[in-house]
């Protein structure tokens, strides 16, 4: 008799994840004629927190780690990781953040990180951070926890790190983006690859989150429900709870996967576009590198306001404080001029017009 179906589900989602790490280990060890660097032994020391003996590197294989909360979600992706490494060419670890937000939570820290370790993944560690305040109690939260996991997977050398998110959370993401009115990008939601290299990866897109619980309940695994989840003082928990029932209840069933449908359709669309800027940012130069106004005026506006987004970008101006008002002001130096004054944009860059050429620089 074969596995639980939600387990098979699980399980299925992380081995293709594998076999594309193991074929992009095998490609750049065969370009660079050796296998990816393993990790200095006093970098994967290093910052480490509570974490077992790690076993001796083997360079001949990629390590792929998992980032693990003790939630169902990220359980059920530890269990499938566990188990399908065992029949791959992979090394399997984990990583918990400990976030300092909860009382105890430097105790349930501990206790994922002795779950893991019973799993037989290999390094496992738990990392404290400290939270910040930029953007809200949320986007600090994972700020911090990306820098961490990024840190870890430099220590260790992680050819990748998988992520439990699942479509629910595609569908969350999407609604999320909608709201801020920030476009076709921030309706993509979460790609299935992502980060330095994709080191990040998102086996579940696909899977709702309750089939990753039931795998939980069919292999006896503890999980943990954070309070964090269900407080209403969070905008992704009203979401959740409030939000996409009241979706369901006036446009029935189904809004969860036309969610995370859009998101994979917007995606395509936005790589299409990005693909296109990309190629018109060079074609509006001059000869000097100066962006050409009546070029930019004859591009279609959502190639052109990504080829001024990207122009800012590159004059210094930070991608997570530059906001689509930003873009749309710079954009009627293009479309509305009535000789108005340079637009200052964050990080101090300017965006001025001059004899017919959109300057960005420092200011």
């Amino acid at each position: 008799m074969g596995p639980h179906p939600a387990v098979a589900a699980i399980r299925l989602a992380v081995r293709r994840v594998l076999h594309d790490v193991l074929t992009e280990f095998a490609e750049q060890t065969e370009r660079t004629g050796h296998a990816p660097r393993a990790p200095h032994p006093e970098l994967a020391e290093a910052g480490a927190g509570r974490r077992r003996p790690a076993l001796p590197e083997r360079t001949d294989t990629p390590l792929v780690l998992v980032a693990c909360s003790g939630g169902a979600d990220s359980m059920a992706l530890a269990s499938a990781l566990a188990f399908e490494a065992r029949k791959l060419a992979v090394r399997a670890g984990g990583i918990t953040v400990d976030h300092g937000l909860q009382i105890g939570s430097d105790t349930r820290a501990t206790e994922v990180v002795g779950r893991l370790t019973a799993m037989d993944l290999d390094p496992v560690e738990a990392v404290a951070v400290r939270v910040g305040h930029d953007g809200g109690p949320e986007a600090a939260a994972r700020d911090a926890r990306y820098a961490a996991l990024d840190a870890a997977a430099e220590r260790h050398g992680a050819a990748a790190v998988l992520l439990g998110h699942t479509r629910d959370d595609q569908a969350e993401t999407v609604l999320l983006g909608l709201a801020r009115g920030s476009g076709i990008r921030s309706l993509s939601g979460m790609a299935a690859a992502s980060g330095p290299a994709g080191r990040y990866r998102r086996p579940f897109l696909q899977l709702d989150r309750q089939t990753a619980r039931t795998a939980c309940l069919a292999q006896s695994l503890p999980v943990w429900d954070d309070p964090h989840n269900i407080d209403p003082a969070y905008t992704r928990s009203r979401l959740r709870h409030e939000g996409l029932p009241a979706l369901e209840k006036a446009l029935g069933k189904g809004v969860v996967e036309a969610l995370a449908r859009t998101a994979q359709l917007s995606r395509d669309d936005a790589d299409a576009l990005d693909t296109w800027a990309a190629e018109a940012g060079r074609d509006v130069r001059d000869d000097a590198g100066l962006l050409e106004c009546a070029k930019l005026h004859a591009l279609p506006p959502a190639v052109r306001r990504r080829v001024l987004r990207r122009a800012a970008i590159e004059a210094g101006s930070p991608a997570g404080s530059l906001f689509a008002r930003h873009i749309e002001e710079v954009d009627r130096l293009i479309t509305g001029w009535r000789g108005q004054q340079a637009i200052n944009l964050p990080g101090r860059v300017e965006a001025l017009r001059q004899g017919g050429r959109l300057v960005i620089r420092q200011s």
